[in-house]
């Protein structure tokens, strides 16, 4: 009878201790969901904070006083409705030891994130009402370039040709820039920077020489450039191989769809020893306007460095870059499609048709004349 009784004590706080474990898994679980929780409330508040207050029209100009620390700058900013908070202002400072701000007027505007803000007041980049905008367009070569500088600026079309012909000047590039080297001096290109400025809306001072153009268009590239490095620097390509896919790539595709697919058909050519055959790049050559009219056998069989459709260019690039590039036709220059396709051809709309034969091309090429797609300039 002991032994019975001993038995169900035992068992009475076996099962106390049951209980007892089974609410402290409980309470563990539910901690670590609250702070799993909280992480995700406070990285997605950081994040929404650090997003601008406004738009692009609403313009406020504070003055930053010699000395002015993090705390003292983010209380200016949120008095003025220029960030969301003061506190998330202060936290990315932290996290980005940004701790060196220039004194000085500032005109900044409601969408600006906090990144760029920070960035405008550790650089003391002062925006006006005098600051002039220019947007350089992706596709566009280097005549377009100088044109949008000598319309917007005080410089003309001849100081940017100067200024590319300026043996010392490329030289400090190539010192100054991890992508750029000694092949953009190749004495067949036509303009060393071809390719390597970056496009899109930038705002200079009413006084920017071209040398400040072209810097903040480099160093924009730069910052693209950066997150791709070490593949860059892991591939069987050079920086300036790449950036000259991604030029053919920009002209050659419409549709971001088709992109990675046409950088296969690149890359599955130069494999096998082929010419590239594409058009845009006798266009350039030639320095004809892309797509303003129909080629010329002449020009398709006359030899230039940067002709793929021309006579001894079997399994090469283009000499350099044809035109300013996109994130995307880099992103797909870097990382193409795996396909087993060797020809593409595009309709009158843009689309793009891959194939892998000579025959499925050129029957592609009947089916798209037959429908009345082909495109005819």
């Amino acid at each position: 009878m002991e032994e019975e009784n001993n038995e169900i004590e035992h068992k009475t706080r076996h099962s106390h201790a049951e209980k007892k474990s089974g609410r402290i898994k409980i309470i563990i679980i539910g901690v670590v969901l609250l702070l799993f929780i909280l992480v995700i409330s406070a990285v997605a508040w950081y994040n929404i904070s650090l997003s601008g207050t406004g738009t692009a029209e609403d313009k406020v100009t504070i003055e930053i006083a010699m000395g002015s620390g993090p705390n003292k700058i983010a209380s200016i900013l949120q008095q003025n409705g220029l960030i969301k908070s003061s506190t998330a202002f202060k936290l990315y400072t932290k996290l980005n030891n940004v701790n060196s701000f220039q004194a000085g007027k500032y005109t900044l505007t409601k969408n600006m994130t906090v990144p760029e803000i920070a960035e405008a007041l550790q650089t003391g980049k002062v925006f006006k009402d005098t600051d002039i905008k220019i947007t350089f367009i992706e596709g566009k070569s280097m005549t377009y370039i100088a044109k949008q500088i000598a319309n917007n600026t005080k410089n003309t079309e001849e100081d940017v040709f100067n200024l590319l012909k300026d043996e010392e000047y490329i030289d400090g590039l190539i010192d100054e820039y991890w992508f750029i080297t000694d092949e953009v001096k190749d004495n067949d290109i036509y303009y060393p920077l071809e390719g390597y400025l970056f496009p899109n809306t930038y705002s200079f001072d009413e006084n920017a020489t071209v040398k400040d153009i072209f810097k903040t268009m480099l160093d924009q590239m730069e910052k693209v450039l950066d997150s791709y490095k070490s593949e860059i620097q892991e591939s069987k390509y050079t920086a300036h191989e790449i950036l000259s896919v991604a030029s053919v790539i920009e002209n050659e595709g419409l549709f971001d769809k088709d992109k990675r697919n046409i950088s296969s058909v690149i890359y599955n050519r130069l494999k096998k020893g082929m010419s590239l055959g594409c058009d845009a790049t006798t266009y350039y050559a030639f320095k004809i306007e892309l797509g303003s009219r129909d080629l010329y056998k002449s020009e398709i069989n006359k030899y230039n460095a940067y002709n793929t459709r021309g006579p001894n260019m079997a399994g090469k690039l283009p000499v350099g870059p044809i035109c300013m590039i996109s994130k995307v036709s880099l992103d797909a220059a870097i990382h193409p499609e795996t396909t087993d396709y060797l020809f593409y051809v595009t309709d009158k709309d843009g689309n793009a048709y891959f194939t892998k034969t000579s025959a499925e091309h050129q029957a592609m090429i009947n089916k798209l004349k037959s429908e009345g797609a082909w495109a005819q300039f």
